[in-house]
């Protein structure tokens, strides 16, 4: 049995292409591990908060040297560590605004790289903290970046890549929709191939 933490970052509640194939995705998953347990977190429904100067100051003072409000201030992005050093698998929905990660998802990394908790500093350099998980990321984008004339525009799987192999986690499958502005013909080509991927992944 595994834990499943399944995060979605479309500000989109509806039409969204990276929640309905994540969810497809998840459904199928379900269907092939019926004891694994899905923990859902939807960061458009509820967001976590940006950084604040007060949140840095707590997060970087000792847990037995913090105040109550410091204490206050730090649980959420202590939950959502355990969230995630609680988890086998991670399903992230993840589509591409100007070229990037929603804000959401920026903030809830935010929240999730820890000095002391999901990485360390060691004398030969930082150390990630986060080992033996399988991450999945869907991603939707109306043009084609992974490859081509625009594949310099992509800082969403190439700040994912870097940011999750910095807190430890290499094991990294991307799903893209992409080229989804592009015609009836290209949305149909890539939800194709993205749904073939699920099949495959989810172990269909």
């Amino acid at each position: 049995m595994a834990n499943v933490l399944y995060i979605n970052s479309s500000v989109r509640s509806s039409g969204s292409l990276s929640r309905q194939l994540s969810a497809e995705f998840i459904g199928k998953w379900q269907a092939n591990h019926p004891t694994d347990t899905i923990v859902e977190r939807d960061l458009a429904a509820n967001p976590v908060p940006h950084l604040t100067e007060e949140m840095l100051g707590a997060f970087f003072t000792a847990p037995d040297q913090r105040t109550a409000a410091q204490a206050q201030t730090v649980k959420l992005s202590d939950d959502l560590v355990d969230e995630v050093l609680a988890a086998d698998v991670i399903v992230i929905g993840a589509p591409m605004y100007n070229f990037s990660v929603p804000s959401g998802l920026k903030a809830y990394i935010d929240h999730i790289a820890r000095a002391g908790r999901t990485f360390k500093y060691t004398d030969k350099g930082p150390v990630g903290l986060i080992e033996g998980k399988k991450v999945y990321v869907f991603t939707a984008s109306g043009g084609v970046y992974s490859e081509g004339p625009a594949a310099g525009y992509d800082f969403l799987a190439t700040y994912l890549k870097a940011v999750l192999g910095f807190l430890g986690i290499t094991d990294i499958s991307f799903i893209r929709a992409e080229g989804v502005a592009l015609g009836d013909a290209a949305l149909a080509a890539t939800l194709e191939k993205s749904r073939q991927s699920i099949d495959t992944l989810a172990g269909v």
